[in-house]
């Protein structure tokens, strides 16, 4: 019998930061459970502090089922792996060493899972990008960390902010500002346009995707006076792409564009750099934002929001975007799995005889 909830393993975060606080706060209505089957890794004893923070503001966590093997889940409960040693002690509001490497544990152990196929799909809570750092982990953050390990060799991962009614993805990510223009290639900008608009068709339901692409410059360079990177880069990218099928837009003046709401044209917005799409993006859908990975062989998603420091361990928290990562994640399973059933047999071509009065379907041949 096919399974039909989805495991979904849930990574700890930085256990200092609101990713726990979060992560039980999401699962205290029962009826999430009806939709997936929820896996964190993570420890008990940080489990059980936050939980007793929830209680402090008269919420009651959602039961714990501590299990050894994600295969053995329980539906229904918020099942957990612990990878993460009890020593490590939660300091809410502090970046530490140990909060690092509880964030990489907590990652090692839901990626291998992963690997072996022992969940489905991948959740993250919100991570240090400074204490997450060691000699095996040396990326900018989770979508490069998840790139070199679920990646697809002819095409780069791709991160997507999206919400209902916004999806916002980055030709550039993590990078300094000053690298972003010997970044930008017209080459590059095909690739990630390729790869967003084959997301929005199996990840999102899509048929014929409408995708705006952001100028770098302002006012799209104002003809050359502002920057030529519009008529030199990014419009040859737009017109490659056009010629291969992608239904593309632009460039636009980005503050124009968000400012007269034309986003809502668009199934999908391409900007050139992070704060370029992530800044209005998240001042327009902070509390329900969502970061999806598009490109790579699982489905992963996190919450828009970072470790918010300055709000751990206070239970004030919403876990509105976490809730929504959730959503979203179950949702992009869902449509990856039916988009590759759809194509995996597809209808042979038909014949069929005009050369009579009577039309006459040939079945038998290959033609």
């Amino acid at each position: 019998m096919e399974e039909k909830l989805i495991r979904t393993g849930i990574s700890l975060g930085d256990p200092n930061g609101i990713g726990c606080e979060v992560i039980l706060k999401s699962f205290v209505d029962p009826r999430i459970f009806e939709l997936c089957i929820p896996i964190l890794y993570g420890s008990s004893k940080i489990v059980s502090f936050y939980g007793k923070l929830l209680e402090e503001g008269d919420v009651t966590p959602p039961e714990i089922c501590v299990i050894q093997d994600a295969h053995k889940a329980v539906q229904g409960k918020l099942n957990l792996i612990r990878c993460v040693n009890d020593s490590v002690q939660a300091e809410p509001g502090r970046s530490t060493e140990a909060g690092g490497k509880a964030a990489r544990q907590s990652l090692d152990a839901v990626v291998a899972d992963l690997k072996r196929g022992a969940v489905n799909a991948l959740l993250t809570a919100p991570v240090n990008k400074h204490n997450i750092q060691s000699e095996k982990f040396h990326f900018p953050g989770h979508t490069e960390y998840l790139e070199e390990n679920f990646g697809d060799r002819d095409r780069r991962s791709l991160m997507i902010l999206l919400n209902e009614n916004l999806r916002v993805a980055l030709v550039t990510g993590h990078i300094p500002l000053s690298g972003v223009k010997a970044a930008l290639t017209a080459a590059g900008i095909l690739e990630k346009l390729k790869t967003f608009n084959q997301s929005l068709r199996e990840d999102f339901g899509i048929v014929r995707p409408r995708v705006a692409v952001l100028a770098l410059n302002p006012h799209a360079g104002d003809n050359g006076f502002l920057g030529d990177e519009e008529t030199g880069i990014i419009k040859p990218a737009i017109e490659a792409a056009d010629k291969e099928g992608i239904s593309v837009f632009g460039p636009y003046a980005a503050d124009g564009f968000f400012g007269a709401q034309t986003y809502r044209l668009f199934d999908g917005v391409l900007a050139m750099y992070h704060d370029q799409g992530l800044a209005p993006f998240k001042a327009l859908a902070m509390d329900d934002g969502v970061n999806f990975t598009a490109g790579l062989s699982i489905v992963r998603t996190s919450p828009a929001h970072g470790t918010a420091y300055d709000i751990a361990g206070k239970n004030e928290a919403s876990e509105s975007s976490f809730r929504h990562a959730l959503y979203t994640l179950i949702d992009v399973y869902r449509n990856r799995k039916n988009f590759r059933a759809a194509a995996a047999d597809p209808l042979r071509k038909q014949y069929v005889d005009r050369s009579g009065d009577k039309e006459k379907l040939d079945l038998t041949g290959d033609n």
